[in-house]
């Protein structure tokens, strides 16, 4: 009979490595080991012969950068999603595009299973399950590091290290990187490790080499640039004139932001499982593009329909951030941004320096701003009578009297 065949999540690094040997004589099964490429860089370099050499009978290897940027990434930052107030959600926007590649590649290759390498106390695990139960419910999902099997044959990165060797498999481990880091086209992240102390500076002078995507705002450059930024329907369109796609946009604003120390961010977060955790991020291109989309809003975006919108803000960003994106909440809401979005068009312009984002100006053809309405001075329109504000006042108080009236009683 043929054997099973299993789908595996797979980097290249330490662990998955280990699983994907491990699933192979656990299971007795074909391993057929999946990588997105979403912007990760040279860490793809040589995953192939390394997966074949591990036992993997197949590797598919996908370029996802532009649907990523497209369908993820835009769509995200339309509804304006931060989480906690700081964390622009890149490793969680890109975990449901990843599961959902694998769950293609599983209806595709006949398998009946997709594993991960994701650990049981983080949110990976949460995401690329919950993703995988909205699109393909009949798949079984493997978690190596919720199988007390695995832990028990793993208690440490010592005996990965040490299978490793017995296997020949050919892994890189080293003390030299005390942290874990993910990236992708939006962003790269640091956690455990030394970072597992919240004391700890990650910015520090001895600690400079850590970061990947900026230099330390104190080292950039002494002179301000500018850019602008078009947008369309909510989209950037282009950068200084030049029209882009969506991954052209990030890629090139992950580069003016990194060389003016754009975007770092140090948090204590809260995880959807239920502690705490520590985690730098670099996100360049995305703090330049999030602050650029909101000031494009401040101009052609309607009063309420922004903060309806806003409204929603913390439950869409806890949605991507707890593995949600493919469940219908998540979908309701983002018609209701994709609607919000229609006019968001025009151009923003931005000044650079030292870690800093400023705004330098906004025009729109279809600008919801009126000087003549707005002016201190007359008022050429007419459109305002400033008369009519002492009855809008004193509608607006009439509760506020009542309540306080009926206070006062009450205390006589």
């Amino acid at each position: 009979m043929a054997k099973e065949k299993i789908v595996l999540a797979y980097s290249g690094g330490l662990d998955t490595s280990v699983i994907l040997k491990w699933l192979k004589e656990t299971y007795d099964a074909e391993i057929i080991a999946f990588t997105a490429d979403i912007g990760q860089k040279d860490e793809l370099d040589g995953l192939e012969e390394k997966a074949l050499a591990t036992g993997a009978s197949k590797i598919y290897i996908d370029d996802l950068r532009a649907e990523f940027a497209k369908d993820f990434i835009n769509p995200m930052f339309q509804a304006g999603a931060l989480y906690e107030g700081q964390y622009l959600l890149g490793t969680s926007i890109a975990r449901p595009l990843i599961a959902k590649r694998m769950v293609e590649i599983a209806r595709a290759e006949g398998a009946t299973a997709i594993a991960h390498g994701a650990t049981g106390k983080g949110n990976d695990q949460v995401r690329f399950e919950l993703t995988a139960a909205a699109l393909a419910p009949e798949l079984s999902v493997i978690a190596p590091w919720r199988l007390e099997q695995f832990r028990e044959e793993f208690p440490g990165r010592a005996e990965m290290i040490a299978y490793a060797e017995k296997h020949n498999i050919p892994v890189t481990a080293s003390a030299a990187k005390p942290y874990s880091t993910d990236r992708n086209l939006l962003h790269i992240s640091f956690e455990s490790g030394m970072l597992e102390d919240p004391w700890f500076d990650a910015a520090a002078d001895d600690n400079k080499g850590m970061y990947v995507l900026s230099v330390a705002p104190e080292d950039a450059p002494d002179q301000a640039e500018y850019i602008e930024l078009e947008f369309a329907a909510g989209d950037c369109v282009a950068i200084n004139g030049t029209k882009l796609s969506p991954l052209e946009v990030m890629e090139t604003l992950n580069e003016i932001g990194g060389k003016h120390g754009i975007g770092r961010v140090d948090m204590v977060e809260n995880r959807f499982v239920g502690m705490k955790s520590r985690g730098v991020y670099e996100t360049p291109g995305g703090t330049i593009l999030f602050t650029a989309h909101r000031k494009m809003e401040s101009l052609t975006m309607d009063r309420d329909v922004m903060h309806l919108r806003d409204s929603l803000i913390t439950k869409y960003a806890s949605l991507v951030y707890n593995g949600f994106w493919f469940a219908p909440e998540r979908l309701a809401i983002q018609a209701l941004v994709s609607e919000s979005q229609k006019n968001v068009s025009g151009t923003v312009r931005l000044k650079l320096y030292k870690g800093n984002v400023m705004g330098a100006g906004v025009k729109s053809p279809v600008s919801l701003y009126n000087p003549d309405i707005a002016t201190m001075e007359a008022d050429p329109t007419k459109a305002y009578d400033q008369g009519d504000a002492t009855g809008f006042i004193r509608l607006n108080a009439l509760r506020l009297k009542v309540g306080s009236g009926v206070e006062q009683n009450a205390k006589k």
